[in-house]
C-alpha cells in the first residue's frame, strides 16, 4: 500500500509539470484560438534565461521572477511580430507556423547554451518525508501545490477578471469582439505572454529533476498536448486533471501492467484520448459547440 501510495504521489508530481503546459496550451487555445507547438522551446529558452542569471550570482527566486517576465515579453513579441499574421487564417498554416518557432526557438537556446545538459538549482529541498510508512519527497509537493495555484488563478481570471472574460470574447469571435469595443491586439499579445510566462513556470519545475537542455520539455510537451485534449482545450481545470490523472495511470501501468513496463508506458495517455475523445470530443471538461445555420 505504502508503495501504490508513492506512486501516486509521484504520478501527481509528473503531473503537475505536464499541467503546467497544459495550462499554457490552453491559455492560448482560449485567448487566440490556436495552439502553440512551441511552448515548450519558449519555456527551455526562459529557464535557460534563470540558469544563466544563477549561474552568475542571481537569487533563485530573483532569476525566476526575471525568466517569467523574460517569456512574458517573449511571447507578446512572437504574437506581434509573427502569428498576428497567420491569425484567424488556416488552421493548418498556424500549425507549421508554431512547428517553425519549435525550431527557432530551440536553436537560439542551443547556439547560447549547447546542447550539453546543465544542472539546475530546485526551489524546494531534495528531502523526503515519511508519512505514515510512506516516503514523499518535499520537491514533488512543491510542484503539486504550485501546480495548484496557477490553476486557480487561471481558472479566476477566465471567470472572474474583465480581461479573462474579455480574452474568452476573441478567442470566440474576434470581429464582434472588435466591434464590441475590446482591444483585441492588446488581449492577444496578452494571451501569448502569459502562455509563455506559465511555460516559464513549467521550466523551473523540471529543469532540476531533467537537468536543463534545448531539448528538455520535447516529451513534456506530447503530454502536455495529451493533456490539454483530453480535459478540454477551453478548460483550465480539465487540463490540470486531466495532466494529474495521465501522470498517475502512467506510473501505475508501468509498475503494475507487466506487458507495459517502463518501455510502453509512453503509450498509456495516448490510448486514454482515443477512448475518451470517441466519447466526448471536447474532452473531459471542455465546452461543446453549437453551430447554428
Amino acid at each position: 500500500m505504502a508503495y501504490f501510495i508513492q506512486l501516486i504521489v509521484e504520478g501527481l508530481a509528473t503531473g503537475s509539470i505536464y499541467g503546467a503546459l497544459a495550462l499554457a496550451i490552453v491559455l492560448v487555445n482560449r485567448s487566440t484560438g490556436m495552439i502553440n507547438f512551441a511552448q515548450g522551446a519558449m519555456a527551455v529558452l526562459a529557464t535557460f534565461v534563470a540558469y544563466a542569471l544563477t549561474e552568475s550570482g542571481t537569487p533563485l527566486l530573483v532569476a525566476i521572477v526575471v525568466a517569467f517576465v523574460f517569456a512574458f515579453l517573449s511571447g507578446a513579441v512572437v504574437e506581434r511580430v509573427i502569428v498576428r499574421k497567420f491569425e484567424g487564417g488556416d488552421p493548418d498554416t498556424a500549425v507549421v507556423v508554431t512547428i517553425g518557432l519549435l525550431t527557432l526557438f530551440t536553436g537560439i537556446a542551443a547556439a547560447f547554451f549547447g546542447y550539453e545538459p546543465h544542472p539546475f538549482p530546485s526551489l524546494f529541498p531534495a528531502e523526503s518525508i515519511d508519512i505514515l510508512g510512506v516516503f514523499i519527497s518535499l520537491r514533488s509537493l512543491g510542484t503539486i501545490i504550485v501546480l495548484l495555484l496557477v490553476m486557480v488563478l487561471l481558472q479566476s481570471l477566465f471567470r472572474v477578471t474583465k480581461m479573462g472574460l474579455a480574452m474568452r470574447a476573441v478567442a470566440d469571435n474576434p470581429q464582434s469582439a472588435s466591434l464590441s469595443g475590446l482591444p483585441v491586439s492588446r488581449l492577444l499579445m496578452i494571451g501569448w505572454g502569459l502562455a509563455a510566462g506559465l511555460g516559464s513556470i513549467a521550466g523551473v519545475l523540471v529543469a532540476p529533476q531533467l537537468f536543463i537542455s534545448p531539448s528538455m520539455l520535447d516529451f513534456a510537451l506530447v503530454y502536455a498536448l495529451a493533456a490539454a485534449i483530453l480535459g478540454g482545450l477551453d478548460s483550465p481545470f480539465g487540463a490540470v486533471i486531466a495532466a494529474w490523472t495521465i501522470g498517475i495511470v502512467e506510473n501505475l501501468a508501468g509498475a503494475y501492467v507487466s506487458f507495459i513496463g517502463d518501455d510502453l508506458k509512453i503509450a498509456v495517455p495516448f490510448i486514454m484520448v482515443m477512448i475518451v475523445l470517441a466519447v466526448r470530443p471536447q474532452g473531459l471538461f471542455g465546452r461543446k459547440v453549437v453551430v447554428r445555420v
